[in-house]
């Protein structure tokens, strides 16, 4: 039987945390928006279209990360309380480099590091 590599993310839009399972094990990373509340903070200080551009900038940056990781993956969980999850969805099916993998969507509040272990362990069963 074939091992297929398998990855479950919790994201929103500041932080994304990459769980590949392994087995029955979790191999967990880390993922960080550089749009932090500072950067918000000084950009707004400018002016609001300044902010905005880098805001989007930062946020692309923030996906092609998360989107390297998933390209090497064949199953793909994506979870999380915001909407983050939707729109890099967006962005991975207008790149036919993902069509092979197959990508699921969970809406889910905020969770420990042992409630994501456990529900993306559970979904992989």
């Amino acid at each position: 039987m074939k091992n297929t590599k398998k990855v479950g993310i919790w994201m929103d839009h500041s932080r994304a945390f990459i769980m590949e399972l392994v087995s029955d094990s979790i191999f967990e990373s880390n993922i960080a928006s550089e749009f932090t509340h500072e950067e918000k903070e000084l950009s707004l200080n400018k002016t609001e279209k300044m902010m905005h551009s880098k805001e989007q900038h930062q946020q692309l940056s923030y996906f092609k990360k998360i989107s390297e990781i998933i390209r090497n993956n064949q199953e793909v969980l994506l979870f999380g309380p915001t909407n983050a999850k939707d729109e890099l969805l967006n962005l991975l099916k207008a790149n036919h480099l993902f069509d092979s993998i197959k990508i699921e969507v969970r809406n889910t509040d905020k969770m420990t590091g042992l409630e994501m272990h456990k529900f993306v362990k559970e979904y992989f069963k």
